[in-house]
């Protein structure tokens, strides 16, 4: 029995203060606002920040899985044309029309080598990156930057095979034993893309012992002295150098096919034990180790410097420093002309027997995917149009506002900020971004990233601001006319650009002679 007051069992009803709980439903109005990307959208923001290379890979894997989908295989360059690239006659005017070049001007301006960078610079100047300073660096084989316009066009070479098929070519008519042949055989397979070997002898010799089962130490000290033996026949061969487990080994190879002269032991002498001498330009130190005289340390210099540092290179892939640029620019005699570059536009079409059977079957139970798959392939057209329409949009708001670099070069940079172009558009700040990256543009001064073309403000005298590209511009001409036995310091170049009205600290300017892979002063000063 229960008393008056008591809370209920647990099968009851819940008591508040005796009294049976009603809970009662009710209505709520809420607002809110919440942002929802379509699937259209979302490929939309995809396709814009794919680079060349990855959006002619998401335009075959889209073709495989989609039937709607074709390539206009016979079609003329510009058959997938977008709205914007239709009015190729739209140009950039300029406003002294009477002052613009020729057609034989512009012809010479835009040489075979317009979608390559400008030429390389002097290398005694320690302007350009090096193995180390004093040796001299050819172009590698990273992708170009707005940063790094080092790479010439005139070094890209197309070789037959790569170095590996270069060296068992020379073993075809070398009268080796089955042995000796494998032996170098492995060795061959261990050399790095610039013709070192990667890993030591004692490395290979114990891979190899694992692999064959070799335990005893008769049977490893054999496969030692074959390793060794197979090296020397390897380091014999075309190009000089190969092989070579450092770079003073590999250096003193190439100066060992050179004919004898004082001057190449000397340069021997320094490969092998004072390479950082000659790195830091030790003149006095390297005169009184070698004892030689400096007459002779300087011949030894040239001997050195004309070595290649990384002889697997000419046997790179020359694919690996091409790129294709998205936009081009060229001077005309009306101003500047902007239009894409049509060899990256996918020509695509919508295959049109499936779409007239798709939309036969309209409305039937027969395939209701086939609806679907057809506007996944119209939408997929769309945005790629969208996108280069987009590309050029923003390249010509670019070659607007940096007008002054297509007649005079990076040191007539503008400041120019991502914002200035979104507001211009009316897009946002992000799709610019993904617009201005791995996107190029091939102009008269070379192909660079349209990232390159914006840059931070710095003040100046006159209340003006100036791009921090125009002064690593001109950090670069200053260095570049320096006297190579007293170069310039950090210091010195602070105060020439603030005699240029620019105010730049002296760690600001070694910032961005660092990122311009200029050696500092003591290691630009000629020995």
């Amino acid at each position: 029995m229960q008393r008056p007051g008591e809370a209920g069992s647990a099968h009851g009803p819940d008591r508040v203060f005796g009294l049976p709980t009603i809970m009662k439903p009710s209505l709520q109005v809420r607002l809110s606002q919440h942002l929802a990307l379509t699937p259209q959208l979302q490929q939309s923001i995809r396709l814009l920040q794919l680079s060349t290379l990855e959006l002619h890979q998401e335009v075959g894997q889209m073709l495989d899985m989609n039937p709607f989908l074709e390539m206009e295989e016979d079609a003329p360059a510009t058959a997938f044309e977008t709205p914007v690239e239709r009015q190729t006659a739209d140009r950039v005017a300029e406003p002294e029309a009477a002052d613009t070049p020729d057609a034989g001007e512009v012809a010479s301006e835009l040489r075979a080598d317009e979608f390559g960078t400008t030429a390389r610079e002097d290398w005694e100047n320690g302007t350009e990156s090096d193995d180390f300073d004093g040796i001299r660096e050819m172009p590698g084989s990273a992708a170009p930057t707005g940063e790094s316009d080092d790479f010439d066009p005139q070094e890209r070479r197309t070789s037959a095979g790569s170095l590996q098929d270069h060296l068992r070519a020379q073993l075809v008519g070398m009268r080796l034993t089955p042995e000796d042949h494998a032996a170098i055989e492995v060795l061959i397979e261990s050399l790095d893309g610039d013709g070192y070997l990667a890993d030591t002898l004692d490395d290979i010799a114990e891979r190899l012992s694992a692999m064959l089962g070799i335990t005893d130490a008769e049977g490893r000290q054999a496969m030692d002295e074959r390793l060794s033996c197979a090296l020397r026949w390897l380091q014999s061969l075309d190009p000089p150098g190969v092989g070579a487990s450092s770079l003073g080994e590999c250096l003193a190879l190439q100066l060992k096919a050179t004919p004898r002269c004082a001057a190449r032991q000397t340069a021997l002498r320094i490969c092998e034990q004072y390479l950082e001498l000659l790195a830091k330009r030790d003149m006095k130190r390297l005169t009184a180790l070698t004892g030689a005289d400096e007459n002779t340390v300087r011949r030894a210099q040239d001997l050195i410097r004309a070595c290649e540092p990384k002889p697997g290179r000419p046997f790179s892939p020359a694919e690996g420093n091409i790129i294709v640029p998205d936009v081009v620019v060229r001077k005309t005699g009306r101003g500047i002309s902007v239009t894409l570059n049509p060899d990256v536009m996918p020509k695509l079409r919508i295959n049109d027997i499936y779409a007239q059977a798709a939309r036969g079957m309209r409305g039937s139970n027969a395939n209701p995917g086939m609806s679907a798959r057809l506007q996944e392939a119209r939408w997929f057209v769309k945005n790629i149009q969208q996108r280069f329409d987009t590309i050029l949009r923003v390249s010509k708001a670019i070659v607007e506002r940096q007008r002054g670099f297509f007649t005079h070069g990076a040191i007539a940079m503008k400041p120019l900020v991502l914002r200035e172009i979104a507001d211009e558009l009316g897009l946002h700040e992000s799709t610019i971004s993904r617009v201005t990256t791995a996107k190029y543009m091939a102009t008269p001064q070379g192909t660079f990233e349209l990232k390159y073309f914006f840059g931070s403000s710095l003040n100046t005298d006159a209340g003006g601001n100036a791009s921090s590209t125009a002064v690593r511009a001109l950090i670069r001409q200053f260095v570049s006319a320096e006297d190579i036995a007293k170069p310039l310091s950090d210091n010195q170049l602070s105060s020439m650009l603030e005699e240029q009205g620019i105010q730049v600290a002296r760690r600001t300017v070694a910032k961005y002679r660092e990122a311009l892979k200029i050696a500092p002063a003591g290691l630009r000063k000629a020995i």
